[in-house]
């Protein structure tokens, strides 16, 4: 049995990593073989995503502890075993269950997801959650769709070289007021 100062040392260690990202999964890696659970923790290393196996109340503890978030969604979750997976990107955890699935279609289960404060409850989230973009695809796609209109007007200038313009500017002038 764990000691009342390993019990606040091993919360301390949660907190800590909880506090480090905004991307939480909880998910039921129970009945999963040795091997298995060893070729999830190498697949998670590698794809940059922290893996932990906790204890229920301590994971509870940590993330009540926790000022100015709220975690109470996932809660009702922790039930059996659970993995932690922490990550940067909002879809990573899904795509790397989605992917160890494809040799025992049932494990991990998710249990519930935590991305930026939306809160994802149930095993028929996953698909969902691994099509999510991350903040840069997302970025990425506002910066394409704010240039495209200016792209568009511009060729549109350029190819017609001087005509377009002066005759846009005719229609501006006899416009009546």
């Amino acid at each position: 049995m764990a000691t009342r100062i390993e019990k606040d040392q091993a919360i301390a260690e949660l907190v800590e990593d909880i506090k480090s990202t905004n991307v939480i999964y909880l998910a039921d890696t129970s009945g999963m073989t040795a091997e298995a659970t060893s070729n999830l923790r190498r697949a998670c290393h590698k794809g940059g995503i922290r893996m932990k196996v906790v204890k229920n109340t301590l994971l509870r503890k940590a993330m009540e502890s926790i000022e100015g978030k709220d975690y109470s969604g996932v809660i009702p979750t922790l039930k059996g075993q659970t993995s932690v997976l922490l990550a940067e990107k909002g879809n990573a955890p899904a795509k790397l269950i989605q992917s160890v699935r494809k040799k025992d279609d049932t494990k991990p289960a998710l249990k519930s997801a935590w991305i930026d404060e939306a809160v994802f409850i149930g095993d028929d989230q996953l698909v969902m959650l691994s099509n999510l973009k991350g903040r840069e695809e997302l970025i990425g796609e506002i910066i394409g769709l704010l240039q495209s209109p200016i792209k568009n007007v511009i060729s549109g200038l350029q190819g017609s070289g001087g005509q377009k313009i002066a005759g846009l500017l005719k229609t501006l002038e006899e416009r009546p007021a």
